[in-house]
């Protein structure tokens, strides 16, 4: 194995981690752990105006829940911190006078009013406005390519605003290489000259990132589709440095469930489900987004189905744990096309992984979620749950699918007595009683062949039994076997229910 071999997470702090923000950190965490590598956790927190409160504690402990943490980062030091760009500022200034020295980068002066009536006066004669080889020594704009030194140092001096731009080869033919999307051809010809740097000592995300990425010795940078226009000019400015490139791979977009466009937050809003790994406070508007985590979905469910937008293991498994995911993951199976997300197919994995948990730990979610269930015998509520679990999808609607083993129905769904209360119905379930009251509840099975018994030797159809009976029980047409029924809420309670239904019609 490759113990070089080094990834990073670099989010910005402006908000709460989307899902496509695992989907990403979670590629590099199986790609590292696959290769025997380092995860490192970098915040970019340069963009100090949209800066969140909350949000870097949110990125580390949604981390943490899906059992991908970083190895390296913010109070993990691996000895190439520090690990928040607000905290490597003073490194930045030496690699931008490198590139003006070199004749790789220069100073431009223009204000954001000239700017704006270049762009004016392209968009009248029908064209874009590009800052690059066509326009930067001619016309209006005003840079240290046409200026003297002498008026650049002045300008410097006098403390005039200015950005320091990246000199973009002219009339030459680029060669990308994309792990996932193979060779890129990119004529330098159509690329702006970014800006990289500005005079209040911030760099942009641009410059910042290739340093940064340089210095903390990043082999692979793996990085969703939105960040692949950056390629051309982060590979020029590596070049610039005469760095070597660390090898890019670009992961698909996470596209909304009718799989047009990318997936927002107002998707999640507008279908109702999460895009959020955890429970998000807005800390202006204190409005809350949920979470996967609390909306019910185990972190293994989430962790599964993340991994198939965008990737596929060339097999037709479906569920995987996390060691078997690092064992067979691998960027040649990541796809170059959009992955749909499909809200139904998340409660697929879900169903799949709460009927993998056991029965005892999902009875404590339970009694956890309902204060009434906490007087109850423990190992009762884990035999509810070994019942109806099999039926849900979330711990959340355990109580929808069990209420009638705790509570006798109040009142019977009009439906379902019309369908199964008949003339007959009465005296039946009198005949009934009477059956039960000598009947042996020692088990589930003796139960079932005492009242079958009876059925049979008095040749009474099923239906005219079983269907009174489970409504008197259940309240409705609904639930699990009535044998499992009455052998758990006990004989005397279940000749209760059957009575109190008797007295009722």
């Amino acid at each position: 194995m490759n113990t070089s071999i080094r990834v990073r997470f670099a989010p910005s702090p402006t908000g709460p981690l989307h899902i496509g923000g695992v989907r990403t950190a979670l590629f590099n965490y199986l790609f590292a752990k696959k290769n025997g590598g380092t995860f490192v956790l970098r915040v970019e927190d340069t963009d100090q105006k949209r800066f969140m409160h909350g949000a870097e504690d949110y990125i580390v402990n949604a981390l943490n829940w899906c059992n991908i943490p970083f190895d390296e980062g913010p109070g993990k030091d691996g000895g190439y911190g520090p690990y928040k760009q607000s905290e490597r500022k003073h490194l930045y200034k030496k690699y931008v006078d490198l590139l003006i020295e070199t004749n790789k980068a220069y100073y431009a002066f223009d204000t954001a009013e000239a700017l704006d009536e270049e762009r004016k006066n392209h968009e009248a004669k029908g064209k874009t406005f590009i800052y690059n080889w066509h326009n930067r020594t001619r016309g209006r704009l005003v840079n240290s390519l046409v200026l003297s030194e002498k008026e650049v140092a002045s300008k410097i001096a006098n403390g005039d605003d200015y950005v320091v731009r990246f000199l973009g080869p002219q009339d030459e033919t680029l060669e990308l290489t994309d792990l996932i999307r193979g060779s890129i051809k990119i004529d330098t010809n159509t690329l702006d000259d970014k800006v990289l740097f500005k005079s209040d000592g911030m760099p942009t995300y641009h410059l910042a990132n290739v340093v940064d990425d340089y210095l903390m010795k990043i082999t692979h940078v793996i990085r969703g589709e939105e960040w692949l226009p950056s390629l051309a000019l982060h590979q020029l400015l590596y070049n610039a440095f005469g760095w070597e490139i660390p090898q890019f791979a670009h992961l698909p977009l996470i596209l909304k469930p009718t799989g047009k466009g990318k997936l927002s937050k107002r998707d999640g809003d507008k279908l109702g489900f999460p895009v959020f790994p955890l429970n998000w406070e807005d800390p202006s508007s204190h409005s809350v987004s949920q979470g996967f985590k609390e909306s019910g979905y185990f972190s293994e469910a989430v962790v599964n189905f993340l991994v198939f937008l965008g990737w596929n293991p060339g097999t037709e498994q479906e569920l995987f744990s996390l060691s078997e995911l690092i064992e067979v993951f691998d960027l040649k199976n990541v796809n170059k096309a959009g992955a749909r997300f499909d809200p139904e197919k998340t409660k697929w994995f879900n169903h799949q992984y709460m009927q993998k948990a056991t029965s005892e730990s999902l009875s404590k979610t339970f009694i956890n979620s309902r204060p009434e269930l906490k007087s109850l015998d423990p190992g009762y509520i884990e035999l509810v749950v070994d019942h109806i679990k099999e039926r849900a999808s979330f711990p959340s609607e355990f109580w929808g699918l069990s209420h009638y083993f705790f509570n006798a129905p109040g009142n019977y769904a009009e439906a379902a007595l019309k369908k199964a209360w008949k003339e007959h119905s009465k005296d039946l379930m009198v005949q009934l009683i009477s059956v039960l009251e000598t009947a042996d509840d020692s088990s589930v099975e003796s139960l079932q062949a005492s009242i079958k018994g009876w059925i049979t030797k008095n040749e009474i159809g099923f239906g005219k039994i079983m269907m009174p009976l489970r409504v008197a029980l259940v309240g409705a047409l609904e639930g699990v076997d009535v044998f499992d029924i009455i052998y758990l809420i006990g004989k005397s309670e279940a000749i209760k229910r059957i009575q109190s239904l008797i007295d009722r019609h």
